[in-house]
């Protein structure tokens, strides 16, 4: 009877700590971004606290875009803020998040886009 008390409070509270183990974005990233006209390489360095997630995206540290973005469980929508007269690769992307890799599509279906966490 001890046992089971013992593995049904073990399964409690591994249910209970496991949401607490959220994905965490914080860090710096390659990027590689595939549409029909062809792929684009490039950088990120984000920041997570909480949900909320910023920082920038751009082709090198030299040249970053800022971004802001909402961490929903494993799942992350990102939106660019270039400056005015900029172009940007996408508006905004929508990735899972899985270990050390995001992938997913920019611009509602208008390509992919793969973030690989990495220390440049």
């Amino acid at each position: 009877m001890i046992t089971r008390l013992g593995l049904l409070g073990t399964l409690v509270l591994g249910s209970l700590v496991a949401p607490a183990m959220a994905s965490d974005v914080t860090g710096k990233w390659r990027v590689t971004i595939s549409t029909p006209e062809g792929q684009v390489s490039g950088k990120a360095s984000l920041k997570q606290t909480g949900e909320k997630v910023t920082g920038w995206v751009g082709p090198s540290e030299s040249d970053p875009i800022p971004v802001n973005g909402v961490l929903k469980g494993n799942k992350l929508t990102l939106k660019t803020f270039p400056q005015p007269g900029r172009t940007v690769a996408f508006d905004k992307c929508e990735v899972t998040v899985k270990g050390d890799r995001m992938t997913g599509t920019i611009d509602a279906n208008k390509g992919t886009i793969e973030f690989t966490k990495t220390t440049w």
